[in-house]
């Protein structure tokens, strides 16, 4: 029987292993572990990187939390009263290089004592300048790993992405999207230890992918202008997070740490007013693809 203390640790073995490929990449920097407590039940480990060759600030936090749900919550989700436990990996990425993506996944585990249960998760890319081969080769990277669990995975859980990581006042993705699925529990296509299997998988693939996406960028040179449009970037990123992010909500909804639920906050973002790209220029294609959502493995 597939537990949530097998489920915990198996988290906590995915951790350590994305620190320590990303301190790999990276090549000068090492994470600080500071483990903190919630006084309602539960705890966790944030991992923070900063100031390294590659990675400026990023993290890589487990928690596992548990007590009574909070109403809202219940609200929010149609859901009897009744004790919750969640517990899971996040990770945002954010690069001094602008040519180095942004990159977020999480993987997560929600159970309540009356015996309702599911899976989360999901991985997005967010560059700063969209090249679309490295697009194409995420998404198939992704839609390989969804076929080995289910035929309908990629599609359903690509469309998602495109739905849920959308910045509606902008009218443009937050990037060229990935995976995200949420409650996937009883009435998903495959059994509880299939899923479970599954969002380990995502985990393991995470610092493949981005320890790719370090290594073919992080030489490219960059000019001022090109950094100054990666903070406009990065304020994007954080207008979606503060505004629209779930487990954000989730997080201060629970009392959550909030050192830990802000780590996905760039160390510097800009916001210059009506600010509109060159036409022709590379962020006005960049613009163009962000608006327009395209299937990638199409292209």
């Amino acid at each position: 029987m597939l537990t949530k203390e097998h489920i915990e640790n198996e988290f906590q073995k995915i951790q350590q292993h994305i620190c320590r490929a990303l301190e790999t990449a990276d090549g000068k920097a090492t994470f600080k572990t500071d483990e903190w407590t919630r006084p309602e039940g539960g705890g966790g480990k944030s991992k923070i990187i900063t100031d390294g060759n590659t990675l400026e600030k990023g993290g890589v936090n487990f928690s596992a939390v548990h007590g009574e749900t909070p109403d809202n919550i219940l609200h929010a989700l149609k859901l009897s009263k009744a004790e919750f436990y969640a517990t899971g990996v996040s990770i945002v990425m954010h690069t001094t290089n602008p040519w180095v993506p942004i990159i977020h996944m999480n993987i997560r585990y929600f159970e309540m004592s009356n015996g309702i249960w599911w899976f989360g998760g999901g991985i997005d890319l967010t560059p700063h300048y969209v090249i679309k081969e490295e697009a194409v080769a995420f998404h198939q990277s992704l839609k390989d790993l969804c076929d080995q669990f289910h035929e309908s995975f990629y599609t359903t859980f690509k469309e998602w992405a495109d739905n849920y990581f959308y910045i509606k006042h902008r009218g443009e993705s937050r990037g060229v999207g990935g995976i995200f699925f949420d409650r996937q529990g009883n009435d998903a296509p495959v059994s509880k230890e299939s899923l479970f299997e599954f969002v380990c998988a995502l985990g393991y693939l995470f610092p493949k992918i981005y320890t790719k996406l370090i290594a073919d960028n992080n030489s490219k040179t960059f000019t001022e202008a090109e950094r100054n449009w990666q903070k406009l970037r990065r304020g994007r990123y954080v207008e979606f997070n503060l505004v629209y992010d779930k487990g954000t909500k989730f997080g201060l909804d629970t009392n959550g740490r909030i050192e830990s639920i802000l780590m996905s906050l760039p160390p510097e973002a800009n916001w210059t007013y009506d600010f509109q790209p060159a036409a022709g220029s590379k962020e006005a294609q960049t613009i163009e693809w962000l608006k327009a959502q395209p299937n990638w493995l199409a292209l």
